[in-house]
């Protein structure tokens, strides 16, 4: 049977990618990516993972290894934060372009300047159009789950996409939660061996990121664009799988307390925990408050998250990242994309929060609905507010 074990997360994410049975590891360490990869490293040392662990100079030698890996057949893993992503993004778009399955555990972290290690999701939403299939979990369990769903999805012969996981840097990484081991008798058949479709090999020639002319270049995208929307399918197939193997159930958007509710708060990531508790606290005291969780972030659920929100007269939505000079952050947005030509659509309004990994308390939630509510009952128009919530004046 499965054992309920508490160690940290990061430690539990290598220890999924373990039995995952990966061919190649290629990392570079970052704050605070690091944990990952270094119990990777000792795997790979002790025999206990049966395959290659490269070591690089950079981010972006992590990324080219993966792509030459994975292009050869074997079923690569990567992870990176912040900067090394940065570093690392050149090759992002590439590697969802060729249509090479990695999975890759993303430790969010704020991007520079000015230098931050803590956590935000400024370096995910500066890669949001790269072509991959974008996840987001908020707990130990969640991250250890996801690694093997994420390869079921990515090795899909109608997917063949890369998986990014977004776990929040420190929040979940250096925290120690009992997360649920498999056995691999559990796992047995949920994960199959892989079998490339394509594969590099000296002795069949293909080609793989060939130039592309004008006259082909827009129907590459084109066809790249469908087959990430296409996913869709594919990745509920993996979740159902998963809950009904192990009784732990994800969908792309987690609803709590909204079919009634006329404020809901949408939120991503870890934090998704604390707005759960502040509506809790909201609904005992006779609010109608509820929360929305994204979970997938590409492709967007356009159709269910519409459906979810039907009924509210305000969202609150919650970035943490900045879209400099736009209107909101880059969540909202999106939101308001999808949203846009409903029926009576509700009330949006941006706040930008926890930015380089500035505490977020269930106070501040109600505070933002209070605020949203008080504003709202002055001005019920649809629109939006934009605000960066908690920042101070330094005098």
């Amino acid at each position: 049977m499965a054992k309920r074990i508490g160690m940290e997360v990061s430690i539990a994410a290598a220890e999924a990618v373990k039995q995952a049975d990966v061919d190649v590891v290629a990392a570079y360490p970052i704050t605070p990516q690091t944990h990952i990869v270094e119990k990777l490293s000792e795997f790979a040392a002790d025999g206990q993972l049966d395959g290659e662990y490269v070591t690089v100079e950079s981010e972006h030698s992590a990324m080219s290894v993966c792509i030459g890996s994975q292009a050869s057949g074997a079923r690569t893993f990567t992870s990176t934060s912040s900067q090394g992503l940065a570093l690392m993004s050149e090759l992002v778009p590439i590697v969802s372009a060729l249509r090479l399955p990695l999975v890759m555990l993303l430790v969010n972290r704020s991007l520079s300047g000015p230098l931050s290690i803590w956590n935000d999701h400024s370096d995910v939403m500066s890669i949001r159009d790269s072509g991959c299939i974008q996840l987001f979990v908020k707990n130990g369990q969640e991250v250890y789950d996801h690694v093997f769903i994420g390869y079921r999805i990515a090795e899909k012969e109608n997917v063949l996409l890369p998986v990014i996981i977004n776990m929040d840097g420190f929040i979940l990484s250096h925290t120690f939660e009992p997360v649920e081991i498999m056995t691999p008798d559990e796992l047995k058949g949920y994960l199959p061996p892989y079998q490339p479709k394509y594969t590099l090999h000296p002795d069949h020639p293909l080609t793989m990121g060939a130039y592309a002319t004008p006259a082909l270049y827009t129907e590459a995208k084109k066809a790249h664009d469908e087959v990430l929307k296409a996913s869709y399918p594919s990745i509920l197939e993996a979740w159902n799988s998963w809950g009904k193997r192990t009784g732990r159930h994800y969908r792309p958007v987690e609803e709590l307390f909204c079919q009634d509710a006329d404020t809901i708060i949408v939120s991503m990531g870890s934090l998704s925990e604390t707005a759960a508790e502040a509506v809790k606290l909201m609904r005992d005291q006779g609010e109608k408050v509820g929360l929305l969780e994204l979970r997938l972030w590409r492709p967007f659920p356009f159709e269910e998250f519409s459906r979810a929100a039907a009924g509210a007269q305000r969202l609150i939505v919650m970035d943490r990242a900045v879209s400099s000079g736009g209107p909101g952050g880059p969540v909202a947005s999106e939101i308001r994309s999808a949203l846009y030509g409903i029926n009576n659509p509700p009330r949006v309004d941006s706040y930008i929060i926890g930015l380089g990994g500035r505490n977020v308390t269930i106070q501040d939630f109600v505070e933002m609905v209070e605020k949203t509510e008080a504003e709202s009952a002055l001005s019920p128009v649809t629109g939006s507010t934009y605000e960066i919530f908690g920042a101070r004046e330094h005098h």
